[in-house]
């Protein structure tokens, strides 16, 4: 096999194995699309009447069980229900409010007056950068095309041969 043809192969390898790890990556991005963001502050209000909703067992509207942040947001509780109410090491007296930190990738579930469960869950990530999509398509990409190339290698080289089988004969 010529040298030329084999370098061919390598770098046709090499670039179908990175298309294979973008679109790979691209996907699982779709799914994780809600941590591509920067650091902010997220703000919760707990309306008026959430202490009897809780009470008889109603999810309060517009405040989800289970919550997605990226490092680096703060989360504002503000309390315009006319109850205190506690969610993990917060304390919020009716008509304040008050702020968490997340400073670190964590699953938390902190115990939480406003749900009906008396819990809520916090799932805090790493956000997703720009850096982080090329990694993913660098860790998949690389080694996918390395290997069609390894294959690439193995098989014959193609043969051009003419109509007549007088002609076909190999020095």
């Amino acid at each position: 096999m010529q040298k030329k043809t084999i370098i061919r192969r390598i770098l046709v390898s090499l670039a179908l194995g990175i298309l294979i790890g973008l679109g790979l990556s691209e996907i699982t991005f779709i799914f994780l699309r809600e941590s591509a963001r920067e650091p902010k502050s997220i703000e919760i209000v707990i309306p008026a009447g959430t202490s009897e909703m809780v009470a008889r067992g109603e999810q309060p509207p517009a405040i989800q069980a289970d919550m997605v942040f990226v490092v680096g947001d703060v989360l504002v509780v503000r309390n315009e229900d006319d109850v205190d109410h506690q969610l993990g090491p917060l304390w919020i007296p009716a008509g304040t409010s008050g702020q968490l930190r997340l400073g670190q990738p964590e699953s938390l579930a902190y115990e939480c007056s406003f749900q009906p469960g008396n819990y809520i869950g916090l799932d805090v990530r790493e956000p997703l950068t720009l850096a982080t999509r090329l990694y993913g398509i660098l860790y998949a990409g690389l080694p996918l095309g390395i290997l069609i190339a390894l294959y690439a290698l193995i098989l014959p080289e193609k043969k051009l041969w003419k109509n007549d089988p007088a002609e076909n004969v190999q020095p």
